[in-house]
């Protein structure tokens, strides 16, 4: 095994340390509003704010790598990464288990972009499938393992282990990596671009708090709403400030690239639907269908089947259909068995429930790895900072708003229609937001990233 590929794994280590820490803890919420004696919308700050951290911190990891070096800002995340995990699973009290949160979250915004600039600054446009395909499986897997391993934590243990967890998995990585990574080399550092930051900031918090307002039913709606218009407004203009500022917080010029542009456009809606089916389809099979948290949890897991099965063959895939034509086929996979779950009833056959999970979790793989491969193909390595912060930040956006935005859509539908029926619609619209970015992609010439395939 090469050097390069055991960094790119263990950099995939991290990342799916980054993204379970992430997704994992909603199932303990009920269990730890117990716990610390607080109601559900003063739990859900665990999930808000480090969510908020996240999206205001990411932009910052970019500039940071680049004036101390990726090694150390790597080796430095998750050493506090897994410092905060320990602190919140020892924590005392709800307000130290919210300053942990936060801080984890910080550590997250530095480690996952900084992993993926480990691998991405210097490998050549036709290795660069194949080191992607490393890199995206934690995305994958983890948000679909988590209710399943949260689920027996909780259930069989206690919710401290979803932060223990972190510990073996952090300890190694940084024992790793200090012997693994090469030597950091000195670079000519850029003046800060603090007007690009702290607008950026405030773009993401204001969206981010206002679609968990939304998300929300009562007077803070409207709050929500003026929130979210605010955020877009402020991020509008950050848009058009990065594109004139001599010393940007990052550069935006990749945005000219077109296979790069359509990972941040209709590759934004794809987040959406990455961190949105499961959960659905989750408290779907709860709520709806009254199964336990665990039975459910075993039905959801066959995405993560899907998501695995189809990975040793989505680089032979990519190469004999192209980007374009993997990408037309996993979103026709991802819009055909959300709108085929829309039908799904209590009476339905478990083997239909599975067989639709499972068609999910191929077709996101095939999307995910597609998508991720494609757009760095035309992009210089000098350039891919400043991409791959963009890339870092409309990723964790669009994830992030992901569970707020379905989670309106379902509430707006439960007015006119039954439960059941609210969900139904839920899923309707997921397969709409599949096909949207297909349309994009087929304004791609057929031979879109072909350097990367050759």
């Amino acid at each position: 095994m090469s050097r390069e590929i055991k960094v790119a794994l263990l950099m995939a280590a991290s990342l799916f340390m980054d993204v379970m820490d992430g997704t994992i803890v909603t199932t303990a919420l009920p269990k730890m509003a117990q716990n610390f004696n607080v109601s559900a919308a003063t739990i859900g700050l665990l999930v808000s704010t480090y969510m908020i951290a996240v999206a205001v911190f990411i932009p910052l990891s970019g500039w940071i790598a680049q004036r101390l070096g990726n090694k150390r800002i790597w080796l430095l995340a998750v050493a506090l990464f897994t410092i905060s995990s320990l602190g919140s699973a020892l924590a005392p009290n709800f307000a130290v288990l919210l300053t942990m949160r936060v801080i984890q979250g910080i550590a997250g915004a530095m480690m996952t972009p900084t992993a993926r600039l480990i691998v991405l600054e210097k490998t050549p446009a036709n290795q660069l499938l194949r080191m992607i395909s490393y890199l995206v499986w934690p995305s994958l897997v983890a948000p679909a393992l988590a209710p399943v391993i949260g689920g027996m934590f909780v259930t069989y243990f206690t919710w401290h282990w979803i932060f223990l967890i972190n510990l073996p998995i952090g300890i190694i990585a940084f024992l790793i990596g200090m012997h693994l990574l090469p030597k950091d080399e000195v670079k000519q550092a850029r003046a800060f671009d603090v007007r690009g930051f702290i607008e950026l900031a405030l773009a993401s918090v204001a969206l981010l708090a206002g679609a968990e307002m939304v998300a929300r039913t009562g007077t803070v709606v409207w709050y929500g709403l003026i929130l979210v218009v605010i955020g877009i407004l402020l991020g509008v203009n950050v848009f058009f400030h990065l594109r004139k500022a001599e010393n940007p917080l990052f550069s935006v010029d990749a945005m000219k690239v077109p296979t790069f542009r359509v990972f941040q456009t209709g590759g934004t809606i794809f987040q959406v639907t990455i961190a949105s089916l499961p959960y659905v389809l989750t408290v779907l099979l709860q709520t709806v269908f009254g199964w336990t948290a665990a039975r459910a949890g075993w039905y959801v897991l066959f995405i993560f089947v899907g998501n695995i099965g189809i990975k040793p063959f989505t680089n032979p895939i990519i190469r004999n259909l192209g980007f374009r034509g993997a990408l037309v086929a996993s979103f026709s996979m991802l819009a055909l068995s959300s709108f085929a779950l829309a039908l799904v009833r209590p009476t339905s056959p478990a083997v239909w429930i599975m067989l639709l999970a499972l068609i999910s979790g191929v077709g996101r793989s095939l999307a995910f790895t597609s998508y991720n491969g494609l757009q760095f193909t035309e992009i210089a390595p000098e350039d891919r900072n400043g991409a791959n912060t963009l890339t870092a930040v409309t990723q964790s956006m669009g994830q992030g708003l992901g569970i707020s935005l379905i989670t309106v859509i379902i509430h707006l539908f439960q007015t006119h229609f039954s439960l059941q029926g609210a969900y139904s619609w839920g899923f309707v619209v997921l397969g709409v937001f599949a096909i949207i970015p297909m349309l994009e992609i087929l304004t791609l010439p057929k031979d879109a990233g072909s350097e990367a395939i050759q």
